[in-house]
């Protein structure tokens, strides 16, 4: 009955260690975060200037794009819209 008890105890020691170890890292981490964001803010880059609109989709890759989805969709699809992501 001794073992058991001190394997129990063992236990109860060994988790809570991890326990506040995981706790520690935790709010450090936050902590750590905060300060970068303070005193080191991310650059905002400057907005392009999109007078023109989206480039226009080659003609031969509009062609391709169309051919697939022909081919996927076996003549049932039909393509509306590309637009690059």
């Amino acid at each position: 009955m001794e073992n058991l008890n001190l394997a129990l105890l063992l236990m109860v020691v060994g988790m809570a260690t991890v326990f506040a170890i995981l706790l520690i890292v935790i709010y450090l981490g936050k902590g750590i975060i905060a300060l970068v964001n303070k005193y080191a803010p991310e650059e905002v880059a400057p907005a392009k200037s999109a007078a023109s609109g989206p480039a226009p989709i080659p003609a031969n890759i509009m062609a391709a794009i169309s051919a697939a989805v022909t081919v996927v969709t076996q003549g049932k699809g039909k393509v509306s819209k590309v637009e690059k992501i």
